[in-house]
């Protein structure tokens, strides 16, 4: 039958009793699979990243300031990664850079959620947040 339609004879399930098989154009069914596989890459979300930065000495007014911009960020569905930069000797405040981190995630505990704690890189110490699922 499928060479009278001059079309392939594909076997589906090799197990069952008798094999399954159709018969169909195999080019144009590989085609069809590569279109659905590109749509389903570009339908799929693109995680975005959003640094925030700051000194362990940043003073509340700045602070407020950055807190408004990680809650625009977070709104829009971008990760925020909250990061103080130690200049020179300001490692010795590690502790208060730590509070400072913690802070800034408590004050955004209704947008989103802390992936990890604060973490010291070098001279950076840094901390991922996600946004919460949208219900």
């Amino acid at each position: 039958m499928a060479d009278e339609l001059e079309l392939d004879l594909v076997e589906i399930s090799a197990k069952a009793e008798p094999p399954v098989c159709k018969i169909l154009d195999y080019q144009k069914y590989l085609y069809q699979q590569r279109k659905k596989a590109k749509e389903m890459k570009q339908n799929a979300a693109k995680v975005v990243i959003k640094e925030i930065r700051f000194g362990p000495n940043t003073d509340e007014h700045d602070f407020q300031f950055k807190l408004k911009h990680a809650k625009e960020f977070l709104e829009e569905g971008s990760k925020v990664k909250a990061s103080i930069f130690f200049r020179g000797r300001s490692i010795m405040f590690a502790e208060q850079g730590k509070k400072q981190l913690l802070r800034f995630a408590v004050e955004l505990e209704e947008f989103c959620r802390a992936e990890n704690m604060p973490t010291l890189e070098g001279k950076r110490m840094t901390m991922m947040l996600a946004p919460l699922k949208k219900k």
